[in-house]
């Protein structure tokens, strides 16, 4: 019996983007003006309907936003900005509020309004009357929308408030919707709410605020770790705005994640929200909002992380080689991801050999093989290619002779010097020194060099000694560099395997290295990256 399909939501959903304010309260997150309005840019790429820009007059950085937005260094072709505030002070008026009279200067056209709907926040918190937050909230909204400007109302603590003093939390989002909010936002500001509470919930708002004029917003944070799904069902209840943040960064657990809902409700419940050519940049953009708030872009993540559609197993990879979707929920190009290979210990055959197909190279299940058994033995000594796709390739080319030409270097020796701090009363640390000797197509080449540590100084000393011969070098820099000790209880005489990412401004690659010497380890890693960023041109 086929299933009974899906209610239709009781109107167009639009995505509402508050990375640039909500996101921005990450702890470790901080944006310059510049960051913000790239991120902005590219969000309105994806084709979200409102960008929250953050809140004007509460700090400089965001007054600068909403300035320069103004003077034409933001033109969006999809969103509209959003500036966000609150509700006037309790001893002010709207006309002497200066939050107020900010989020009029800003010039936006919509603006978002945060109040209390919580009674318990208003008696505690916030220490007025209850009725004195009611006519704050009305009075405020008012206030806007007699200068022109739609309002959106997020009501703080909403389902805190419903839960356990309902009446009042009514009342404020009634009256906010009397006083013209063209959306009224259900926040789960704590981030506690579970599922089965939502859907009554919301569905309860959506025709008491409908019959005033107002549609119903959702806003989420991930403290239950429900965000996501919250937001789902908020969908299913008739909600209409979509609140969240690029890769849910935000306070404490985050916000909702905004695009594992993009890719949710358009490719699991047949919403428009986007493009399709747009949706097939969700990765790209995810990963690159990540480097601009300084993180890495999170593996494990729906859709856009580089876990997402990766398989280590063996019997998934068998089943994967005659259908990929068997295994696959969607296909990762809609969202411009890829399906990865992982090969390990628990690798069989077939992720061998769609591995070496991804890198363009077909080979036999004999040869598969013999690539796993150097893999286990590897393994079993500390090694890891699950995350060191180059340092694998090089591995696999290796031990079945398809390097494509010779190694293009050869280590001989290095030897590198670390000194302690100089000086009593003022202290200087000394540069790690580095000399490292290699053979070029036979030729010994010898280089010195100083760096930040025995990594940073062994690096300058191979380029010191290759001295030009790798021009592709040049552009080449470590962009990431982990460190773990494998065995913990050997003390100082630990294996240490290391990490090593590499860019060349348009790519990124990493390899491995292990060792009990945490410096050889390292240049075997950084060695790998270099053997490759010169040999990849020729197999491409």
């Amino acid at each position: 019996m086929a299933d009974a399909p899906l209610p239709a939501p009781h109107a167009a959903v639009e995505l509402y983007d508050t990375t640039l304010r909500d996101g921005t309260q990450r702890p470790g997150i901080s944006l310059s003006v510049d960051d913000k309005l790239t991120i902005a840019r590219r969000m309105d790429t994806l084709g979200v309907r409102w960008i929250e820009g953050g809140w004007p007059g509460a700090n400089p950085k965001d007054t600068e936003f909403f300035a320069r937005a103004r003077d034409g260094e933001l033109e969006l072709s999809n969103a509209t900005l959003v500036a966000f505030g609150m509700t006037r002070g309790a001893r002010s008026s709207c006309e002497d509020d200066p939050l107020l009279n900010g989020l009029l200067e800003a010039g936006t056209s919509h603006v978002t309004l945060v109040g209390k709907s919580w009674g318990y926040h208003v008696d505690e918190a916030l220490g007025v009357a209850r009725e004195q937050n009611l006519a704050m909230v009305t009075e405020s909204i008012a206030y806007l929308r007699s200068h022109g400007r739609e309002v959106f109302f997020d009501a703080e603590h909403f389902f805190d408030g419903h839960r356990r003093d309902g009446a009042y939390a009514r009342e404020v989002v009634a009256a906010a919707a009397e006083a013209g909010a063209a959306c009224v936002v259900l926040c789960d500001t704590n981030g506690g709410t579970m599922p089965w509470e939502v859907a009554e919930v919301v569905r309860s708002q959506v025709d008491v605020l409908g019959d005033l004029g107002a549609q119903v917003g959702l806003h989420f944070h991930d403290d239950g770790g429900c965000a996501v799904a919250n937001t789902l069902l908020g969908v299913e209840a008739g909600g209409v705005q979509v609140q969240g943040t690029a890769n849910g960064i935000g306070e404490r657990c985050g916000n909702a994640n905004l695009f594992t809902l993009t890719a949710d409700l358009q490719l699991k419940r047949g919403l428009e929200l986007v493009p399709a050519e747009q949706l097939e940049r969700l990765t790209d953009l995810s990963h690159h909002v990540a480097e601009l708030v300084n993180d890495a872009p999170p593996r494990n993540q729906p859709y856009t992380g580089q876990s997402a559609f990766a398989h280590k197993a063996g019997l998934h990879a068998s089943a994967l080689a005659k259908a990929p979707d068997m295994y696959n929920h969607i296909d990762p190009l809609d969202v411009g991801n890829d399906m990865h290979m992982v090969v390990s210990e628990l690798a069989g055959r077939s992720n061998v050999l769609l591995k070496a197909r991804e890198f363009g190279l077909e080979i036999d299940p004999d040869e598969a093989a013999q690539v796993l058994a150097v893999v286990k033995e590897r393994e079993a000594a500390g090694w890891t290619y699950e995350a060191a796709d180059a340092s694998f390739e090089l591995l696999l080319r290796r031990t079945l002779g398809l390097l494509g030409e010779e190694e293009p270097f050869d280590t001989q020796h290095y030897r590198v010097t670390v000194s302690g701090l100089r000086g009593i009363v003022e202290q200087v640390e000394q540069p790690a020194e580095a000399i490292l000797s290699v053979l070029v197509h036979g030729e010994r080449k010898l280089g010195a060099g100083e760096g930040n540590g025995p990594v940073d100084a062994l690096d300058h000393a191979f380029r010191s000694a290759i001295n030009g011969s790798f021009p592709g070098l040049e552009q080449v820099h470590l962009s990431d560099y982990k460190v773990r000790i494998l065995e913990t209880s050997a003390g100082t005489a630990a294996v240490t395997r290391v990490l090593v990412t590499s860019s060349d401004g348009h790519r990124t690659w990493t390899t491995v290295g292990v060792d009990p010497n945490i410096v050889e380890a390292s240049w075997r890693a950084l060695s790998d990256a270099a053997t490759y960023a010169i040999l990849r041109a020729s197999w491409e």
